[in-house]
């Protein structure tokens, strides 16, 4: 079953609580959750203390997707907060392997990250390692970008990638995701899809939820 991760970086803040428990009750699979340092990206988002307050309210998994420097410095906090899967970037760690099994022994399920323009050959030596692996379908730092057209194609290569290894793997998509390209994406190999402004800023969150859903094959 393909899954729909709305990313609360397009809810709003002032009622957070609200917009949580309306794209619950929406159908939504996963809650995505952009954290942002201002040092890998040009954004500063949330931490820690916002995932143990998010937890709190729903009982969604947390995919918590972790655009910062030095992750191993927090992934345990996050793990402590109730994340559920956490990604990292492929950049941002010089010792990949040893950051995607603490993230596993920290009892997490561990995702890796490609920007758009990262190669799929960076994956050839942690792919047997990882749960998820993430694809950036817009550069990342801002929500409400367009789709990277490309990215088809990249799905479709790592789709074969893991199949070819005879692997469990999910690959989830992340950015300018909507109705009317979530299609192309999900039969190129998509699992997991991410959404922010497409869901909320939709008047209906069920509704648009269940238009993503009969568009990505499962409606």
């Amino acid at each position: 079953m393909k899954r729909i991760a709305p990313s609360i970086l397009s809810a709003d803040f002032g009622r957070l609580r609200d917009e949580i428990q309306a794209v619950e009750a929406a159908g939504a699979d996963y809650l995505h959750i952009d954290v942002m340092d201002g040092h890998f990206v040009p954004n500063i988002t949330f931490g820690p203390t916002m995932v143990e307050a998010i937890r709190r309210i729903s009982c969604l998994p947390l995919d918590v997707h972790l655009m910062i420097q030095n992750p191993d410095q927090f992934i345990p906090a996050f793990a402590q907060a109730g994340a559920d899967i956490l990604a990292v970037h492929l950049e941002v760690c010089p010792h990949l392997n040893r950051t995607i099994h603490l993230i596993r022994d920290s009892s997490v399920v561990p995702a890796v990250v490609l920007n758009p323009s990262a190669s799929l050959f960076l994956l050839d030596q942690i792919l047997e390692d990882v749960d998820m692996v993430m694809l950036m379908s817009v550069n990342p730092g801002f929500g409400g970008q367009k789709f990277i057209p490309n990215s088809v194609q990249k799905i479709r290569d790592l789709r074969t990638m893991i199949t070819g290894r005879n692997l469990s793997v999910d690959i989830e998509v992340d950015g300018g995701l909507t109705p009317d390209n979530v299609q192309e994406v999900c039969r190129a190999g998509a699992d997991v899809i991410v959404a922010g402004s497409a869901i909320f800023n939709s008047h209906d969150y069920r509704e648009r939820i269940k238009l993503f859903r009969e568009r990505m094959g499962d409606g």
